[in-house]
């Protein structure tokens, strides 16, 4: 039986139900807005932005039920919402690099704030049109899980629903909260580092972050991919940093650095770009392995053209897209727009045009991976900057060998950077949206079209909160972007790999070793090496949560094995699971949103211990295990129980 036929969403698509008014649109625009600017600050600050799909689910559905609206309103809400945060992702990991790398300085002139809109409203746009093409094809996917959509989805179905199991969702997210909370107020460590020497050589020991919200994307991906994502740590922290320190540092009797700051900066300098290397090929490997369904999908996106064109269109509501000339349409213009800015920056028709050919080339590819990453490990651990140093690199090159060179080159590789990031971002979001509308059942052209007027509004608004970030730094004594108080980490390493390309001082062979390394992958029948590409790239204390994460699905698993559950109880069991899970993901989020806020207005907080333990963290870690192991095994019910509907995935 295909997936189509077995999926039934809960909303069927014979219902006629409120969906995109005006409501749900102001309440969608202005979470975008708010939740957009403060990603902004704490991207800036962090270098991470927190997944706004949930503090949007949350509150555009406490809104609307004030308003008595419906459960595809709340879903429509949520989708143009959530899209604010991609634009601030777009915006904070490159436009900041145009000030540190010294082209625009002043930070902002009338110019530059026409010029960064424009490159926001287009990368959206760009990415909005390229989902269009691609969502049949990725929410459709039996093999990508998307944990954080089922979390979105469930978050709406339990407010709904009203039955026993919205006690499960929402008690997990009052736990995963309160952790995250005594985290911040330091009861706990969220992490813990030990260095390991072994004669002349030394490894870092990293625990599992102490992170609800990882735990549950484990959880929900499962053991298999957790452990694929995992791997590309261990070859990072276990392989590459150990060894690559040995030589540089060690061996040549250089003792300067602390071993701990030693082996981080080691991957921060060497491993990283070597795991650019292995997404490169990765992305392609994985485009590849997808060609067939991709060529399925936009040929039955042109074949609803001609059958639009005799009349012929019968397409169910939940399954109708923007029309095929309308994505065509959007694209060409988008192009067109690119080509200016383009141009704008290189001051050199030629130079124009390639970098509009290789953005539409680009950010074609990224929004593919960056929506095949979304369905596996969630918009929250999307390396959008490690996609977008991929696009840097390549532009580069490009440019460089068009012959542009200085400022100019340096601008124009920025340019197509910016454009494709903002692409990558808001096609990731807004993938991760349509699935938890398709499990719900919402109208996919209506929530494109919203997040076409989110993408306008928050890129009109973005350059704002930056620009006063920017200036009151300015004016507190510090340095503005690239400065002790905004850091903006993503952006100073675009700026110091455009510089360093365009003035012929990258250091090439570690791109190119990562490449044969992801090809090594692909020989040994690696089942994603993009993933695992990916695993070198996070920080180790992220993938080994989620792999936590995934362990522990794998105890409740075989559990259920060894009690011989049927396939009710097992159907139980992996609801009450994943209900517990997405709790976990959406408090987190939900209250470091709130903490964002705090260190927005420099709120002082509450210090329980000055150098906490990390006894008292495994004992958190332990918790949360035993939640998810002792909560869905004691659900399961009896067998002669009948069974309940499995959350679609």
């Amino acid at each position: 039986m295909s997936e189509q036929k077995r999926f039934v969403p809960f909303v069927s698509p014979e219902t006629n139900m409120a969906e995109f008014t005006a409501r749900a649109l102001i309440i969608g625009l202005l979470m975008a807005v708010v939740l957009g600017a403060a990603n902004a600050y704490l991207g800036l600050k962090a270098g991470m932005t927190i997944a706004a799909t949930y503090p949007a689910a949350v509150i555009g559905m406490a809104l609307l039920k004030l308003m008595k609206g419906t459960i595809l309103e709340e879903n429509f809400a949520r989708t143009v919402g959530s899209i604010g945060e991609s634009i601030a992702a777009g915006a904070i990991f490159t436009l900041p690099a145009f000030f540190i790398a010294g082209i625009w300085d002043p930070f902002f002139t009338p110019g530059n704030y026409a010029i960064s809109t424009a490159i926001m409203v287009a990368g959206g746009i760009l990415g909005i049109m390229f989902v269009a093409l691609l969502r049949r094809v990725m929410v459709e996917d039996v093999e990508l899980p998307f944990p954080e959509s089922v979390a979105a989805a469930e978050i709406h179905k339990a407010g709904r629903n009203g039955t026993a199991g919205s006690k499960y969702l929402f008690s997990a997210m009052g736990i995963g909260a309160v952790i995250q909370m005594l985290g911040k107020f330091k009861l706990f460590a969220f992490s813990y580092d030990k260095v390991l020497h072994f004669g002349k050589g030394s490894i870092l020991f990293r625990s599992p972050e102490v992170s609800p919200a990882y735990m549950g994307v484990g959880y929900i991906i499962g053991p298999r991919l957790a452990a694929l994502n995992f791997s590309g740590g261990v070859i990072a922290w276990g392989l590459l940093a150990p060894i690559i320190a040995y030589f540089k540092y060690t061996a040549a009797g250089d003792t300067s650095m602390d071993t701990t700051d030693m082996l981080v900066q080691v991957w921060k300098d060497y491993v990283r770009p070597i795991a650019i290397g292995g997404m490169l090929v990765g992305a392609a490997y994985t485009l590849w392995k997808m060609r067939n369904s991709l060529i399925t999908g936009i040929g039955r996106s042109v074949s609803d053209v001609k059958k639009a064109a005799t009349g012929e269109v019968t397409e169910i509501r939940t399954e109708k897209d923007l029309s095929f000339t309308t994505i065509l349409g959007g694209i060409g213009l988008t192009a067109v727009a690119t080509f200016f800015i383009y141009n704008y920056f290189a001051q050199d028709i030629f130079a124009a045009l390639v970098a509009t050919v290789v953005m539409i080339i680009a950010g074609f590819f990224f929004a593919a991976v960056s929506g095949y990453l979304v369905g596996i490990i969630g918009s929250s651990n999307n390396p959008i900057s490690g996609l977008t140093l991929s696009t840097l690199v390549v532009a580069a090159v490009l440019m460089v060998a068009l012959g542009m060179k200085g400022t100019q080159g340096v601008a124009a590789v920025l340019g197509v950077a910016a454009v494709v990031c903002v692409s990558a971002a808001v096609a990731g979001e807004m993938l991760q949206d349509l699935k938890a509308g398709h499990i719900l059942g919402g109208t996919p052209w209506k929530m494109q079209l919203g997040d076409i007027i989110g993408v306008i509004i928050a890129s009109a608004v973005m350059f704002i909160p930056l620009f006063i970030l920017h200036e009151g730094d300015i004016k507190s004594g510090g340095m503005g972007f690239g400065g002790d108080a905004l850091p903006a980490p993503q952006a100073s390493l675009m700026a110091i790999l455009s510089n360093g390309i365009v003035a012929g001082q990258m250091e090439w062979i570690l791109i190119f070793t990562g490449m044969l390394m992801g090809v090594g992958f692909i020989m040994m029948n690696v089942k994603s090496p993009m993933l695992v590409s990916v695993g070198m790239y996070l920080p180790l204390g992220t993938t080994f949560a989620i792999f936590v994460g995934g362990l522990i699905k794998g105890i409740v698993e075989r559990i259920s094995a060894k009690h011989n559950f049927n396939d009710a109880q097992k159907s139980r069991v992996e609801n009450v699971g994943i209900l517990l899970a997405a709790g976990l993901i959406a408090g987190e989020a939900l209250i470091g949103l709130l903490f964002a806020g705090f260190a927005f207005w420099e709120v002082p907080l509450l210090e329980i211990f000055k150098e906490p333990t990390f006894i008292i963290s495994l004992a958190v870690l332990l918790f949360i295990a035993y939640l998810l192991v002792r909560i869905p095994i004691k659900n399961a019910g009896k067998p002669e129980d009948p069974a309940s509907p499995s959350v679609p995935v």
